[in-house]
């Protein structure tokens, strides 16, 4: 279990250094904002293209096996994104790391859910999603002590595919087989199967992308100091690192249904509280409570994945999770975006309200017909 979490930390810190990285080298190349961002949404379209397949993959070639080679062809990915600086060349490299990523995060997840306790399903499954979200943090930060220019934080990137490889590898032989029982599921079929499920993960995978890609506009819109709004980014992330274990911990208490629907809740009250208390100090645990919970709703998504899932029908779960975390990242930005030319810049947390109030009725109308 240890060796699972590493694997899929080290490959978050990985991804988490590659997308500021190539925007500061796209922005020092004078490349227009349409076109970094065009070019940073090749990652989360390799996640979608691939994830239909990672469920046959892994059948036919053996999990361990895909997850290796993806981590080395991951690592190929950057040495050659590193070696051609061109941001049209970065089309179809960042493409492929994320096609390369994605095999390794849906395999990871698989492995978790099928070795981990019923009882203890809440608290393990926090602990993952909190100590991911933090290796995902730590890429950032590494640019502050490798620089981003030169060959320096790419080989910080190349190092860590290549280290989740050799995880891999050193514990190959405690890890569990792939789920075989059951009818073999596809990920089209799964979305049959738990549309609500995947709804939810498209609205914490929304709030995560939207956040971290506008705030900088809103903020900005209300007079509010660059330090001031990446200061609250932070602590938006630092939230939903912390606080994952204490929801993973209610889920059991509580039962996971319920959590969830108190995650959504509790995010849509941030969205009605953001423009009142932006300028007030209240805005602090507002942002940290708000990044708990907006992952939190992803957090609770898996563990009823877990509860509800097993056999093949898991591991076409977890590749629909990836596909609709890439959907939500790619959908979820442009269509705030649009929202906030239309509406002004309130229109950030009306777009996520309204989303997070559609999610909140489904789920207290699923509940009353258990």
């Amino acid at each position: 279990m240890t060796g699972i979490i590493a694997t899929v930390t080290v490959f978050a810190m990985a991804q988490g250094l590659t997308y500021p990285l190539l925007s500061f080298i796209l922005e020092r190349q004078d490349t227009r904002s349409g076109l970094i961002g065009l070019s940073a949404a090749m990652t989360p379209t390799g996640f979608i293209v691939s994830a239909p397949f990672i469920p046959a993959l892994s059948r036919r070639f053996g999990a361990i096996r895909l997850a290796i080679l993806c981590s080395v062809l991951a690592a190929l990915s950057l040495i050659a994104i590193a070696a051609i600086q061109d941001v049209w060349a970065w089309m179809p490299l960042r493409f492929l790391l994320g096609v390369f990523a994605n095999p390794l995060y849906v395999i990871s997840e698989t492995w978790l859910l099928a070795i981990t306790p019923a009882a203890r399903r809440g608290r393990i499954l926090g602990l993952y999603s909190s100590v991911v979200s933090g290796g995902f943090a730590l890429g950032p930060l590494s640019l502050g002590l490798a620089g981003t220019e030169g060959w320096p934080p790419f080989l910080i990137g190349i190092v860590a595919f290549l280290l989740c490889g050799l995880i891999v590898f050193a514990v190959a032989r405690r890890l569990p087989a792939m789920p075989q029982e059951g009818e073999a599921t596809s990920v089209a079929g799964f979305f049959r199967l738990a549309p609500l499920l995947l709804l939810a993960v498209f609205v914490a995978a929304g709030f995560e992308q939207v956040l971290l890609a506008l705030f900088t506009v809103y903020g900005a819109a209300l007079g509010s100091p660059e330090q001031r709004i990446a200061a609250l980014i932070t602590c938006f992330i630092a939230g939903n690192a912390a606080l994952q274990i204490v929801l993973g911990r209610l889920a059991e208490l509580s039962g996971s249904r319920r959590t969830l629907l108190a995650c959504v809740l509790t995010s849509l009250a941030g969205c009605l509280l953001l423009p009142v208390l932006f300028d007030t100090w209240l805005v602090w645990p507002l942002f940290f409570a708000w990044g708990g919970v907006s992952f939190g709703i992803y957090t609770l998504s898996l563990i009823q994945l877990g509860e509800r899932f097993t056999g093949q029908s898991l591991i076409a779960g977890n590749a629909a999770f990836a596909l609709v975390w890439g959907l939500g990242g790619i959908v979820g930005s442009p269509a705030t975006g649009m929202a906030m030319q239309l509406a002004g810049h309130q229109g950030l947390p009306l777009s996520l309200g309204l989303l997070s109030l559609a999610l909140a009725v489904l789920l207290m109308a699923e509940k009353r017909r258990y």
